[in-house]
Formats: C-alpha cells, structure tokens, sequence
C-alpha cells in the first residue's frame, strides 16, 4: 500500500528555519515526481516545489525561490523540503504529494495520486 508521511512541521520565528521530510514506501516504482504544496487558511493550495526523483531536476514556486530547497535521499525514499528565511506567510499546512507519470506542469494538482496528511508549519514572533 503506498504511503506519504510528512514530518518536520513545527512554530519558528521569522527569519528562521525548518526542515520537512516526505517519506514514500509502498510504490513498485519510484515516483516520477515529488512535490510539496501549502494550504493557508482561506487561500487556495499553493505548489512550493517539486523535484523530478530520476534526475534530481527541482522547481520552485516564485514566493520560496532563493529561500527553499528539495533535496532527496533514493536510499531513503525520502525527499527534503529546506525552508530558510521562513515568513509569516509561509505559514500553512504543508502536503507533499507523488506522481507516476511526467506531463504536465508540475504545479498540476490533480496529476498527483497521492498525497500526504500534511504536517503545519507556523511563522510568528
């Protein structure tokens, strides 16, 4: 049975840093794509970044680049989500989610079938 587990959610201050980890088990195959997208309360789900788990290929969206960072560890099956110089709004309830097939954007989030519970990040002084 294929599972997603978020860790690494917890409160920090501004200009601080988290680290998340999504660890996925279960699948016959690697996952083509692992990406973590955000929900704030009253906002539409946001994607954070995606990274291509053959090649290592990342993408971010425009409101963490220069600030967050994926990376993964295939022995592992685990992928990293880096959150430096966080905001309050970065604030949000955090996903990461697995596609198997490529195509698309990457911020397409119907193309995922599976998806984590989520672990909350909070922003605040």
């Amino acid at each position: 049975q294929v599972s997603l587990t978020e860790s690494g959610g917890g409160s920090v201050q501004p200009g601080g840093s988290l680290r998340l980890s999504c660890v996925t088990s279960g699948f016959d195959f690697p996952p083509v794509i692992v990406a973590w997208f955000r929900r704030a309360p009253g906002k539409r789900r946001e994607g954070v970044g995606s990274i291509y788990i053959q090649s290592g290929a990342t993408y971010y969206g425009d409101s963490v680049k220069g600030r967050f960072t994926l990376s993964q560890d295939s022995a592992k099956n685990t992928v990293y989500l880096q959150m430096n110089s966080l905001k309050p709004e970065d604030s949000a309830m955090y996903y990461c989610a697995a596609r198997v097939a490529s195509g698309g954007p990457w911020t397409y989030e119907n193309a995922y079938g599976y998806w984590g519970p989520g672990t909350q990040v909070n922003v605040s002084s």
